[in-house]
């Protein structure tokens, strides 16, 4: 049986945190990012007003900030080695994130067959951000339905891993999920639970699958 393991990033992958907030700290601007955050969290803003607000934290944002902040952020330990046992069972692999797409691709340096991020221009920006471009958690099922067409698997052959409301829509409608570090919004709906900060201990939780 051929499996596509579906990863959020943001308190998932990312350990405590988010990849804009770990690009923020590279510019100063946590603070005004943590006000973003709450209050996209208390449903104040969408994901467009986000992308908008966000991109205008990051006007000198630099290859070298991006760079920075993904090495020094706080990762689960072993991603890189799932990402291979997964691909060593000819099964697949990939990133949906809401976070933007110039930092969620740096993982497929890591081993995942995709990764898809809500829409940026490339840094340094020299275009304004499309809002139109920003994911939610609908879309996250709309990518997960192309990478299965894309990979020849369907949505019964689906794992997902993830940690707050963002991946409510997409844990609903795959037959196996895990919660990793999550939040109280995705209490009931995982197959699976996980705490603790290495990636290979959640996968294993699913492992019998195979």
């Amino acid at each position: 049986m051929t499996r596509l393991h579906l990863f959020d990033l943001d308190g998932t992958l990312l350990h405590g945190t988010t990849a804009p907030m770990e690009i923020s700290r590279q510019l100063g601007r946590e603070a005004e990012t943590v006000a973003l955050e709450h209050a996209i969290a208390a449903g104040r803003i969408g994901p467009p007003e986000y992308a908008a607000q966000v991109y205008d934290l990051w006007t000198d944002l630099t290859e070298a900030h991006v760079r920075t902040a993904f090495e020094s952020a706080p990762w689960l330990a072993r991603i890189r080695e799932v990402w291979a046992e997964i691909r060593g069972a000819g099964e697949y692999c990939a990133v949906v994130s809401l976070s933007p797409s110039f930092f969620v691709e740096r993982l497929l340096d890591w081993g995942a067959h995709a990764a898809h991020g809500s829409r940026f221009p490339a840094v340094p920006f020299t275009e304004p951000v499309d809002p139109s471009g920003a994911l939610n958690a609908a879309a996250k099922v709309i990518i997960a339905d192309r990478l299965c067409a894309e990979f020849g698997v369907a949505r019964a052959d689906c794992v997902a891993y993830g940690d707050s409301a963002s991946d409510k829509e997409l844990f609903a409608v795959v037959p196996v999920s895990v919660a990793v570090n999550a939040d109280t919004h995705l209490a009931g709906l995982a197959t699976h639970s996980y705490t603790g900060r290495d990636l290979w201990d959640a996968y294993e939780l699913v492992g019998s699958a195979r």
